[in-house]
């Protein structure tokens, strides 16, 4: 049993339902906080210096500042991110992707505080109390967003949008443009001497880089355990190489069927695509 499963029977019953909604709501906040009162947007973002005079709330309220500046594209923005976010919460389920997001969120809030009083005690913390009078935020909903996206990718790496409306395009390689922005971004932060934006882009993406390593550690054991299967579907002369756990079908009954197994079932149990997300795990 992984330590996510662990958790999950613990705290599960913590998680926060339809938490896409509440994201995608909050930035529609942002966007008429930015149009009706733009100023208002400093007083939510996260500065690390008002946070230490006692604005504690400042840790949560800049998730409101809207990732993109307002503009006609914002619905078709806004429409994208909730489509991918129901889709991560529909795989990983309430808990899983709550840990993903908030751990997004908390690993922000740590770089970034901790950014500033290391530079605080090398006497260099008015530094970067120049950019925030520029209006330069601490933290950015931007790379938030980025990591749920990447994380779409890489769970759907072969599935296709259409980029400017028309060209259709693999999820995988803007997930690779992404992360090359995502490099780019660093090394200009690091040119221009704005530590707290390379801590933010950094943080704001470890959650992916964790789930990635993590999903990469699981997808060795599946493949451990398929091997495993393969070898005993051989010895015992099956005839047939996938069945569905739950409806018993096979790829001889329906070719078009993809079959799939359950990291979270011990043993090995493959599901069709019609019961992989939605049978009760065998444990």
């Amino acid at each position: 049993m992984d330590l996510m499963t662990k958790l999950e029977r613990k705290f599960g019953k913590h998680s926060i339902p339809n938490l896409t909604v509440i994201l995608i709501s909050g930035f529609v906040l942002g966007y008429m906080i930015e149009i009706f009162a733009p100023e208002a947007l400093q007083i939510l973002a996260l500065n690390p210096a008002k946070v230490m005079r006692g604005q504690v709330y400042r840790l949560i309220t800049w998730i409101v500042i809207p990732p993109y500046g307002a503009s006609v594209f914002v619905i078709i923005t806004l429409f994208f991110y909730f489509s991918i976010g129901r889709t991560l919460e529909r795989v990983l389920g309430d808990f899983r992707y709550t840990v993903y997001i908030l751990s997004g969120i908390i690993f922000t809030d740590l770089g970034i505080m901790l950014t500033y009083i290391i530079m605080k005690m090398m006497g260099k913390a008015a530094y970067l109390d120049m950019y925030y009078s520029y209006g330069l935020f601490g933290a950015s909903t931007y790379y938030l967003c980025m990591s749920m996206f990447l994380a779409y990718a890489f769970m759907f790496p072969e599935n296709q949008v259409l980029l400017y409306f028309f060209i259709p395009v693999k999820i995988k390689w803007l997930g690779y443009l992404d992360i090359a922005y995502l490099i780019v971004e660093f090394l200009r932060f690091g040119m221009m001497g704005y530590y707290t934006g390379m801590v933010t882009v950094v943080m704001s993406v470890f959650n992916f880089i964790i789930f990635y390593i993590a999903s990469k550690g699981k997808g060795r054991s599946h493949s451990k355990r398929k091997r495993q299967y393969r070898s005993q579907v051989r010895q015992t002369q099956i005839m047939t190489r996938h069945k569905c756990a739950i409806c018993g079908q096979t790829e001889e009954d329906n070719p078009e069927l993809e079959f799939r197994y359950c990291s979270r079932c011990n043993g090995n149990h493959e599901y069709c695509q019609n019961h992989l997300f939605t049978h009760e795990h065998k444990k």
